[in-house]
């Protein structure tokens, strides 16, 4: 079946992913907002039934593989914010921007590689219209000891 015709959905079905309950918000601010046709959604943290998946930095205590881990975690959840704000994925047109911060020891540089395990879940959910541009950026430190905070902006079909 070509790809194009299969829904982001039935993807993650295949993929054996389920969306969780969206994430609360953590602080004073919304998970998703939407301005014209695109969704501009907040940091997503690698939360997993209201845990961390990993805490820590980079180059310390958590691995390449972990964080490569944490990231798909932080995209699934993303991924249920725009779902419950849209009522499906279906009306994603296309993936923008991810924007990724990675919690990093002073000498790791490796931000990159951590991320692409993001994208690269992104481009098999929604096919070529996943693909995006990119930041990876190393930080200190980031809320909740967390080592990869990640944010999206998607374009959204009228």
């Amino acid at each position: 079946m070509d790809i194009t015709m299969v829904s982001p959905e039935e993807r993650l079905r295949k993929l054996g992913i389920t969306l969780p309950q969206p994430p609360s918000a953590l602080g004073a601010y919304v998970p998703c907002l939407q301005a014209g046709a695109l969704l501009f959604l907040s940091g997503q943290l690698p939360l997993k039934e209201g845990r961390l998946t990993c805490p820590g930095k980079l180059g310390e205590a958590v691995s390449v593989g972990d964080a490569q881990e944490a990231a798909r975690q932080a995209v699934i959840n993303a991924l249920s914010n725009v779902k419950a704000f849209l009522g499906g994925l279906d009306k994603v047109a296309r993936c923008v921007r991810l924007n990724g911060y990675v919690a990093s020891a002073p000498d790791f540089t490796d931000q990159p590689q951590v991320l692409n395990a993001a994208s690269e879940l992104l481009r098999e959910i929604f096919g070529d219209e996943g693909r995006h541009t990119r930041i990876a950026v190393g930080v200190a430190v980031l809320p909740l000891n967390s080592p990869l905070e990640i944010d999206l902006i998607l374009e959204v079909r009228e």
